[in-house]
Parts: C-alpha cells; structure tokens; sequence
C-alpha cells in the first residue's frame, strides 16, 4: 500500500511511520527540516529493510509547497492511506496572543491538511477506496485557557473531518479523526514520564493502524485517546 503522512520526521509521524513500515508498505514522508527527515527515513529502512520510502521536504504551512508535496506522491500512483499529521502548539489565549498566532496555527494545522486532501483525493475517488486520517486533538473538542489559536485551528480541523466524512461515502472512502490527549513528544521537553502519566506515540500509531485493519463494510470515525489518568 502507498502511505502518505506529514510531520513524519518525529513524534507522532515517526511512530505512525515505522507501524506501516513494518508491513513493508511503501511510505511517502514529508517534513520541513531535511536532516531530521533523512535521519529518519535511513532508521525505518534499517530497521524495516523491506519497506520503500520516499522523502519530500516542504513547509506545509505554504500552500504551494504542499501542492508540490501531493503531486510527488501522485506520481508513484494513488494514495492507499493518508494521515494529515502536521501541526504544531503555542500557547496562548485568544484575547492576548501574539498577533498571527492563528494565522500560523490554522496554515499548518488545518490548510496543510485541506490541500493536500485536494491534490490526493480526486485520484482516490477513480479508485473508490482509501483511508483518510486526520490528527486532531482533545482541544477540537473542548477549550480550556491557553488553548486559543491551537484550539480553534483543532476544532476546525475536525469540522473538515466531519465534511469529507460526508462527501467521500458514495466513494468508498473512509475518512477517521483521530484525536489524542497528552502524548510524550517533543513538545513536553524533558517531562518525567516514569510513572505513565502521558501517554507515548506507539499509543497511537497502534490505533491509527488498528484502524485500517477493518472490512470495507465498517469505518472508525472518530479515535479518542487519553491518558489513562485523564486530561493534565
């Protein structure tokens, strides 16, 4: 199968990447920094010799470069899995954030996904089939303070997973949001994680993957993951 993810060179990405990896998948993995992408891309090969990867490197915040990114893929053929993972957090409330703060967030966490689905999804509609992932988060589904701009561009995130939901079911193709809580990436920095309070990637990208294991006849719309101790 032909797996396309962003924001693939760590964390969430990472880890989605090496689950499909290990079924000796072909993989299309986009990220903004070449290095870590490469660094990356050569750990799957090792350690999954097997699998093909190609490597497209693009800021996904600009339109045009993620065009660029949905047409590379294209041209190894059609997208069997899409998983929209790019995004990032700053903290923030809405009344007092740094101006452009929503901009930034809402170009890389919602446009990135929404465009790169137009480029992809005409040539999966032909086929009439496919799986469409997009990472949302527990703050698309409940605001809390220092939330702001991330929060909202979360929420529309998942108001554009409630769509293509909708549009895509005459052409067999599913379409899932997956909304984590508090998972162990970069983001927490040095955070003690000895005791389990939050969860690790491999969480999910076991759920992401679990998910495309099922017959045409049944989708998971929605993933919601927490820690086990609840929201932080």
């Amino acid at each position: 199968m032909n797996v396309v993810i962003t924001g693939a060179s760590r964390g969430m990405g990472k880890a989605i990447a090496m689950k499909f990896a290990k079924d000796a998948h072909t993989l299309f993995l986009c990220a903004r920094t070449k290095e870590t992408l490469e660094k990356t891309a050569a750990e799957i090969k090792t350690t999954f010799p097997s699998s093909t990867i190609h490597t497209f490197v693009a800021d996904l915040s600009v339109k045009e470069e993620v065009t660029a990114f949905g047409k590379f893929c294209l041209q190894h053929g059609t997208p069997d899995i899409v998983i929209n993972n790019a995004g990032y957090y700053l903290p923030g409330n809405c009344i007092d954030e740094a101006e452009g703060t929503l901009d930034s967030m809402l170009q890389t966490n919602l446009y990135s996904a929404y465009y790169l689905t137009r480029v992809l999804v005409p040539e999966m509609i032909a086929k009439k089939s496919g799986h469409i992932f997009n990472m949302c988060s527990i703050a698309s589904h409940k605001a809390y303070k220092g939330g702001g701009g991330y929060s909202i561009s979360k929420f529309a995130l998942n108001g554009f997973s409630q769509n293509l939901r909708q549009e895509l079911l005459p052409y067999g193709i599913k379409v899932t949001a997956v909304f984590p809580g508090a998972v162990m990436t970069d983001t927490w920095g040095d955070f003690d994680n000895s005791s389990n309070r939050i969860m690790e990637v491999s969480d999910i990208a076991d759920m992401v993957y679990a998910a495309t294991k099922l017959s045409k006849a049944a989708v998971v719309e929605e993933i919601v993951l927490r820690p086990q101790l609840g929201d932080l």
